[in-house]
């Protein structure tokens, strides 16, 4: 684990009013980072909605998006790890994150990383309001 990284994409999104809850290697995942997603960015039928980040010394990550609505789940995962069933570069697709995902390439960086990923999530809170 990169501890070093997510401390850095803790004061990153610290500041940063999507979030009404940032919690660093919380008990039940001592290796995430655990981003709560204000609720103003809902419809009432989202109860929830989390971003959780995992980063390793490699490069290596994976980044799920989750969003527990009344009738059940969404969720969407951004991968770049070593894999049986995809690329190294791969998402899980919304709204089930299935196994196999779909082969992609992410950026290098980490901070281009995470704006892809908030922009992603950014366009999928608007279509709630569409």
């Amino acid at each position: 684990m990169d501890f070093d990284r997510l401390d850095e994409i803790r004061e990153r999104l610290g500041s940063d009013s999507r979030f009404s809850q940032i919690t660093e290697r919380p008990e039940f995942a001592p290796e995430r980072l655990i981003c709560v997603y204000d609720h103003r960015f809902y419809p009432k039928r989202v109860r929830d909605a989390s971003l959780e980040v995992a980063w390793f010394e490699n490069g290596d990550f994976s980044v799920h998006y989750h969003e527990d609505h009344v009738d059940g789940e969404f969720d969407h995962r951004w991968d770049r790890h070593p894999s049986a069933h995809n690329s190294r570069d791969h998402i899980h697709p919304g709204p089930d994150a299935p196994t196999p995902g779909d082969d992609t390439t992410h950026p290098v960086d980490w901070r281009d990383v995470l704006s892809m990923v908030i922009s992603e999530i950014d366009g999928r809170q608007r279509g709630f309001w569409d």
